[in-house]
């Protein structure tokens, strides 16, 4: 099978995508999650179903969705320890004359308050723009999610409006901010 293998790094980080033999690593920083610190932060989770096979089948469905250009996932690992704090992921709204995707990303809670999202996040766009070739990268948040706000903020996403009732979360049709940043690079398009 063809490999999604497309990487980078910054100061601190190295994103890239998960490997069969970052199981254990994997598996340790979501067992050691502290319990949930707001809404928005899912905490400890139940991870008693991702055995070895489990993850394996993950990685290969990361890199079924990234060579069909649905979604890229990356892992966000510290440089120099190797340990795995976080996920970043962006899937394509739409390609042709758009080139328009969506970010997500998540660290760990008992990695929060060291930076690592904000690196991640600008880390993470250069990939988008250089390698995934998007020209246009949205977050979409909820309305009441402060540290995402700040996050994006903090990277030079800019707020272009709210959604209404666009994504169906804790069950009910929730609003959401977007928040936006494009490539100044030339595509070609």
């Amino acid at each position: 099978m063809q490999q999604f293998n497309t990487a980078s790094e910054s100061t601190r980080l190295v994103i890239r995508p998960l490997a069969q033999e970052d199981y254990e690593n994997w598996l340790n920083e979501f067992n050691n999650r502290l319990q949930s610190q707001h809404r928005h932060d899912e905490g400890k989770i139940d991870m008693s179903m991702c055995t070895r096979e489990w993850f394996n089948n993950l990685v290969e469905k990361h890199q079924e969705l990234a060579l069909n250009d649905q979604v890229y996932i990356f892992g966000i690992f510290l440089k120099e320890a190797g340990t795995h704090v976080g996920m970043i992921d962006f899937s394509t709204l739409a390609r042709d004359h758009f080139q328009w995707g969506r970010i997500g990303y998540t660290v760990h809670n008992h990695h929060w308050r060291k930076g690592y999202g904000k690196e991640a996040v600008n880390e993470g766009l250069n990939i988008a723009f250089r390698e995934l070739k998007f020209h246009r990268i949205e977050a979409h948040i909820n309305i009441d999610n402060a540290p995402s706000i700040q996050l994006a903020k903090s990277v030079g996403m800019e707020f272009e409006c709210i959604r209404k009732g666009f994504i169906y979360e804790f069950d009910e049709w929730t609003d959401n901010l977007v928040y936006y940043k494009n490539s100044h690079e030339e595509t070609g398009i």
